[in-house]
């Protein structure tokens, strides 16, 4: 069994989407627990009895806003619900913890309270990204705005790492963000990273990618700072979710579309969902000790619900065993 915590309190749409969130993964797999982490007002009397041996509360009575400064409100807020949930990852009481509230709160709490692995210099966020192909890894999307070349590097090393051993993609290959292909293009960042990525030989570095080969998935493993990794993100989630209004929007225009529409239904259906950024959960924190999986601020059940079953796959492939003891061989 696979215990995740959860963060009732955090996101747009709790506590309501997070505990449907919780609920689905449950129905979905038999061999999760979910411990629901929020104000015993809240969450009192939610948990249904279909789920009651697989489902359980622990209590928070404080919560971490958006507003509050991070590490002030981690330090301060010790009974908050973000603070408990990472907590029972530390005391080893849950296997995972998910959290949809603060992002610079589950930043600033993952490294104070579950802690980094020995010989990581900074852990990264780093979701999965729909492409033609399948999937990319962008590392990082968020923790680290200021990172340095070594950063970089790390974060293709344990993203390769990822992408390898949870997703199954052998000799994934590496590209750093840039704005060209020509190894003298680039900020200073880039032109620093790039000597030192081709010379690691436990990686398969194929050069500079630009952001239009990314939907292409011109590499598996994007790596950048959190400044351009954001952008890339946010972009790429906005023109995702208005390109998909847009078709439904042509395909529903007359009764002919709609005629079309009804034909190509299942196929077309099966298309959307694969560039739909919730099919693939949340974005885990790699580095720490402990699994932390941060999902969007604005989740409802079906991101919840896959970054729940997320932490199973990071769990049974020992992800956080893995770089550890790729750490320790460097």
């Amino acid at each position: 069994m696979v215990t995740v915590a959860l963060d009732a309190m955090g996101g747009d749409y709790s506590p309501e989407e997070i505990i449907k969130g919780a609920f689905d993964a449950l129905k979905k797999d038999k061999d999760i627990n979910v411990i629901l982490v929020g104000k015993k007002e809240v969450l009192e009397g939610k948990i249904t009895e279909e789920y009651k041996d697989r489902c359980s509360a622990v209590y928070a009575t404080e919560v971490i806003t958006n507003e509050e400064a991070p590490v002030a409100a981690i330090r301060a807020k010790k009974d908050s619900s973000i603070v408990v949930g990472m907590n029972l990852v530390k005391e080893g009481k849950a296997d995972g913890f998910v959290s949809a509230g603060s992002t610079g709160a589950v930043l600033v709490g993952g490294q104070l309270i579950v802690g980094r692995i020995k010989g990581i210099l900074r852990p990264a966020l780093a979701p999965l990204i729909p492409t033609e192909k399948g999937v990319s890894l962008l590392i990082d999307c968020g923790a680290n705005v200021d990172a340095r070349a070594e950063h970089l590097v790390q974060f293709a090393r344990i993203g390769s790492l990822y992408m390898e051993k949870v997703i199954g993609i052998k000799n994934p290959r590496v590209g750093i963000v840039n704005i060209g292909a020509e190894e003298e293009k680039g900020n200073a960042l880039v032109k620093e990273t790039m000597p030192l990525l081709k010379e690691c030989d436990d990686i398969n570095f194929i050069g500079s990618v630009e952001s239009r080969e990314i939907p292409k998935g011109g590499a598996d493993i994007i790596v950048c700072e959190a400044f351009v990794g954001n952008v890339i993100l946010k972009l790429y989630e906005g023109l995702g979710s208005t390109l998909l209004g847009k078709i439904k929007d042509a395909l529903m225009k007359n009764a002919f579309t709609k005629i079309g529409a009804m034909m190509i239904k299942s196929s077309l259906k099966e298309t959307l969902k694969s560039f739909d950024a919730s099919e693939y959960g949340g974005a885990p924190l790699l580095g720490l000790n402990g699994l932390v999986v941060k999902a969007h601020g604005n989740s409802k059940a079906n991101e919840i619900c896959n970054s729940i079953l997320q932490c199973k796959s990071f769990k049974e492939e020992a992800l956080s065993d893995i770089i550890r003891e790729k750490m320790t061989k460097n």
